[in-house]
């Protein structure tokens, strides 16, 4: 097909790599084109900066479009992936943080209860008690 389009002058747009060959390409995106996520961010990198080109997109604000919707999936796959989220049972979360939120509290009545022993001041006694100071 790209020699074809250099038969009848269309401008050919080619992601490639450093083995790729150049032959009938007027303008090579340099891109990893051996894997499906490179690709799919490369299709997302060039619709974006086409809509700011265009003025519909402006380059202050971030592109609100997810980059993994440019990636293909197979639809078998996507239906399993909701079928085990559907089978899987959900986890009640906020018991266990309330579990350990009282044990929290539990460690901090310990830490304020009157048997605990005052602080030493350790600087005092090393200084009087030690053969270093001389």
């Amino acid at each position: 097909a790209i020699k074809e389009a250099s038969y009848v002058n269309i401008p050919v747009i080619a992601f490639c790599n450093t083995d790729s060959p150049m032959d009938h390409v007027d303008i090579a995106i340099p891109i990893n084109n051996a894997g499906k996520h490179a690709i799919g961010l490369g299709f997302w990198l060039l619709a974006r900066e086409v809509l700011r080109l265009r003025g519909a997109l402006s380059r202050k604000e971030p592109w609100d479009i997810m980059v993994d919707l440019y990636f293909y999936r197979d639809p078998e796959d996507v239906e399993k992936e909701q079928q085990q989220q559907q089978q899987q049972p959900q986890l009640e979360e906020p018991e266990v943080a309330e579990a350990g939120a009282s044990q929290w509290a539990e460690n901090a009545e310990w830490a304020n209860s009157e048997g605990t022993a005052p602080a030493a001041d350790w600087a005092a006694e090393g200084a009087a008690n030690s053969g270093w100071a001389n």
